[in-house]
């Protein structure tokens, strides 16, 4: 998954899955917050990894993810390719109407778009980008 992808909340809460994800995302997937400011959204596939690395941890250390799995919701889009997205989660992420996806490789965010259009242009620059990417080993 790339690219991202402007869409609105509707009345219900409901969210349009960008087309171009569509497909990559399936007819399931898993909404979670995220350690930054917004949501994530794993496929079935990455959320298998989630829970398998989840499961390998001592009692002690999976402790610390209870509010996380709490908050986790799974999402089956309906015909339209809309799904709801719980209002524990909007407030979260501070998602009023405007959002913006984002694909991440195997998984993609969901932003409030304000949020995300203030803090890109920072990150969208020469140096910045050569800096993450030499950062991480590309």
């Amino acid at each position: 998954m790339f690219g991202q992808y402007r869409h609105s909340i509707d009345a219900k809460g409901r969210l349009i899955v960008p087309s171009k994800l569509r497909e990559e995302l399936g007819d399931s997937f898993f909404v979670a917050q995220a350690p930054d400011p917004c949501l994530t959204i794993y496929t079935k596939a990455e959320w298998q990894r989630v829970i398998d690395h989840f499961n390998s941890l001592p009692l002690t250390e999976s402790r610390k993810l209870r509010y996380f799995f709490a908050n986790v919701w799974q999402c089956e889009p309906d015909k339209q390719g809309r799904f709801l997205l719980p209002e524990s989660l909007r407030n979260y992420a501070g998602l009023k109407q405007d959002v913006i996806f984002l694909g991440l490789a195997g998984r993609a965010e969901i932003w409030a778009a304000e949020r995300y259009e203030a803090q890109e242009p920072e990150h969208l620059t020469p140096e910045a980008i050569e800096a993450a990417l030499k950062e991480l080993g590309f």
